[in-house]
């Protein structure tokens, strides 16, 4: 099974104001980041990311594409 995950970006604009990133290393591991906008991004753990996931007002998402058959993700969140 080697299907490609197409993504195609939305052209619309959206305003927010931090993001959330889960990304896989090369081990396969998952990692996530937390980026206030305009900041760098800073390494957070697993539940404080599910908990922004589950409470903050989510305004975009975005799927980060891999060659290992993984789901990585972004979202954008507005306070």
């Amino acid at each position: 099974m080697n299907e490609a995950f197409n993504f195609i970006p939305s052209p619309i604009t959206f305003d927010y104001d931090e993001s959330f990133l889960a990304l896989a290393n090369d081990s396969g591991r998952m990692q996530y980041y937390h980026t206030e906008k305009g900041s760098s991004r800073i390494r957070i753990g697993r539940n404080e990311f599910i908990s922004a996931y589950n409470s903050k007002y989510v305004v975009a998402m975005r799927p980060v594409p891999s060659k290992a058959p993984l789901f990585q993700l972004q979202f954008f969140t507005k306070h």
